[in-house]
């Protein structure tokens, strides 16, 4: 598995998770929702994602995108 399918399936667990916690929990979990939404926003033109750099560091396979 690549270094973008893993930060894509991070991503959508994320979101999915705290939208599920904004449901159950606290609407205050829909700001993390934001957080992950534009963190993949800005990753898209920048090129720049802390996990795809922690990954990296373990060794995982980079594809195209990071």
């Amino acid at each position: 598995m690549t270094i973008e399918r893993i930060v894509f399936a991070v991503a959508g667990a994320f979101i999915v998770i705290s939208i599920g916690l904004a449901h159950f929990v606290s609407p205050y979990w829909l700001w993390f929702t934001a957080f992950v939404g534009a963190n993949l926003f800005q990753s898209a033109f920048t090129g720049f994602c802390p996990l795809a750099l922690i990954l990296k560091k373990l060794g995982k396979e980079a594809g195209s995108a990071f």
